[in-house]
């Protein structure tokens, strides 16, 4: 089933946006629900997977940025895997959210902390080639405003060595540094 072009050229292009970021066509959805019925936050979303491809495939761009599915999605692929139409579910979640933040769309206040979160561990990934936890977790308590959380853990896990003080860095971070600038180029 192809969703013809529907509603105004607006609606068309952030369709045609999606498409191009995912290189796929969200038109193949069906709508047969398979990828909301597999997703283990489904429980937490406002809109099911499936609903925030036809919001896609319709052009409601405006409906989908301010969703708060796209900010909790995972991106743990269980969508994509189940998808009988092969639609990467989980990449255009992850494009919207991108509109979104082009657009300066603010993740509603209950997911907030989820984006930020996503940033301060993506930035810990580009900049060691793998998390760096302590640099991860101050990050993302100051960023987050609430700079004392879970202090009293930190020197617990230190004397139980399960927290290095200074980051390991993978050897070669040339292929983490190709995957960002292919995929993340703004963080």
């Amino acid at each position: 089933m192809v969703v013809k072009e529907i509603g105004t050229p607006e609606a068309a292009r952030f369709r045609q946006d999606i498409n191009r970021r995912i290189a796929g066509q969200v038109e193949k959805c069906y709508q047969c629900g398979k990828c909301s019925a597999g997703c283990p936050i489904a429980n937490e979303m406002d809109l099911m997977p499936n609903q925030v491809i036809r919001l896609v495939q319709i052009g409601l761009k405006d409906k989908a940025t301010h969703c708060r599915s796209i900010w909790l999605c995972a991106g743990c692929v269980t969508c994509t895997t189940r998808c009988p139409q092969e639609v990467e579910i989980a990449s255009v979640m992850e494009a919207v959210r991108h509109v979104a933040i082009e657009e300066g769309v603010e993740p509603p206040p209950e997911v907030r902390h989820t984006a930020t979160f996503t940033e301060v561990f993506l930035r810990s990934v580009r900049r060691h080639g793998r998390i760096f936890e302590p640099g991860m977790v101050m990050g993302f308590n100051l960023r987050s405003c609430q700079p004392m959380k879970d202090a009293e853990k930190g020197p617990k896990m230190f004397l139980k060595g399960k927290l290095n003080l200074l980051p390991h860095r993978v050897k070669d971070r040339g292929p983490v540094r190709r995957i960002f600038q292919r995929l993340v180029p703004k963080l």
